[in-house]
């Protein structure tokens, strides 16, 4: 881990695993010796409604809880987090820390104003786009493996943890945990695993998933 504090806030919506996502990354963190914080943020429960988690990971305790005001890193699960403005913080990168990330799942770069674009130059920010949902349903068969082909993303370009321990947090998570944030939740991990005949299958495509998506990441190149 390059930062000695990294603190990521994810946003997305309803139904596309960001609670599972921001748990799988958490569980992790603590497999590789870390200390590790994770709190969701849903608001009303409902699929397509703006959905957060935030994750602090750290080499040393963490005392902070909550909202991530100021974050390293910020995963953006579904384009309409930025385009139609389903996001609890506007701008979608507000509190970006000066040589922050975000990481948008998209097929191609969106079209940001130009305010937005000098503001994330100011920032020094680095801007990755990946096809989250189309390497899911490509590589696990799947489009509700996108939170797991955002989270390939978050490792090609910061390698907070390894892809051995993110194998066994989805094992965790997946093969009889006991975390439940919501019911809703709840209800999208069983549907998921009712897509694979035995719980090898489920982590062996979720891998494969990772790999894909580590590989399928562009950067936005500002113009100058």
């Amino acid at each position: 881990m390059r930062n000695s504090k990294t603190f990521i806030r994810m946003s997305g919506l309803g139904g596309q695993g960001v609670v599972t996502a921001a748990h799988i990354l958490g569980v992790a963190a603590v497999k590789s010796g870390l200390k590790c914080t994770v709190n969701p943020f849903f608001g009303a429960e409902k699929r397509l409604a703006p959905t957060e988690s935030y994750v602090r990971i750290a080499a040393e305790d963490i005392w902070e809880r909550g909202e991530v005001l100021f974050p390293n890193i910020i995963l953006i699960f579904h384009p309409h987090v930025i385009t139609l403005g389903k996001c609890y913080t506007m701008p979608f990168f507000a509190g970006l820390q000066q040589g922050g990330k975000i990481i948008i799942n998209a097929d191609r770069p969106l079209d940001l104003r130009e305010e937005e674009l000098a503001r994330l130059r100011g920032l020094d920010a680095e801007v990755y786009y990946v096809p989250a949902t189309q390497v899911a349903v490509e590589a696990g068969g799947t489009a509700l493996s996108t939170n797991i082909a955002i989270l390939g993303a978050l490792l090609a370009v910061e390698e907070l943890v390894s892809q051995e321990a993110i194998r066994d947090a989805i094992a965790e998570r997946f093969g009889g945990g006991k975390f439940v944030a919501s019911g809703t939740t709840a209800v999208l991990d069983d549907v998921l695993k009712s897509k694979f005949d035995r719980l090898a299958q489920l982590i062996e495509k979720n891998m494969a998933v990772v790999a894909a998506a580590g590989g399928s990441v562009s950067q936005y190149h500002f113009g100058v």
